[in-house]
């Protein structure tokens, strides 16, 4: 499928329109329900294939941002090989205390998955804390990237942002 086809089917099935809030705390009057197209097994795979191509090669694990970067790193660590971790949004306090389940992150060269990007406040704090716990990181990937200023931002923090898809492209190929 052409990415100009998976952005269609994107924006069919996962914008909608009202007041949102964001995590950013940004008020908008539209948004992408990325549970709705996460939720597709095939555009999933789609999404996926397109990302795939964005993974640095030196990469050794995928670490999935909880929740929406789960069914994204899951599915990109099945079509790739390398080994995910699930990141939490902080360590649990039972069991295992764990802030990433799965593949260990300690010395290995790690490759944020994010859904979709505004600010990028929430990856921020994800990798001050795996980058605490031992994983390199200098890489973040995302299905869809809903702000431009994401980038200038995570640069700041030593990190690419390398979406699959932005805002603004599925919107011109909806032509709105």
């Amino acid at each position: 499928m052409s990415k100009e086809m998976i952005a269609r089917q994107i924006y069919e099935v996962a914008h909608i329109t009202g007041t949102f809030t964001l995590r950013s705390g940004q008020v908008s009057s539209e948004y992408f329900d990325k549970y709705l197209f996460e939720a597709r097994p095939k555009l999933l795979k789609e999404i996926a294939g397109v990302m795939l191509e964005l993974i640095p090669g030196e990469s050794e694990v995928l670490a999935g941002l909880e929740m929406g970067g789960i069914p994204i790193v899951t599915a990109l660590s099945f079509e790739s090989g390398i080994p995910a971790a699930f990141v939490r949004k902080s360590a649990k306090e039972y069991g295992t205390c764990k802030l990433a389940e799965g593949a260990d992150v300690s010395g290995k060269r790690v490759c944020v998955i994010e859904d979709v990007v505004t600010t990028g406040g929430q990856i921020i704090e994800s990798v001050k804390e795996l980058r605490l716990r031992g994983a390199i990181i200098d890489t973040v990937l995302c299905a869809i990237q809903r702000n431009d200023a994401a980038t200038e931002i995570l640069a700041k923090e030593g990190l690419n942002l390398k979406p699959a898809l932005t805002m603004e492209y599925i919107k011109s190929v909806m032509g709105v």
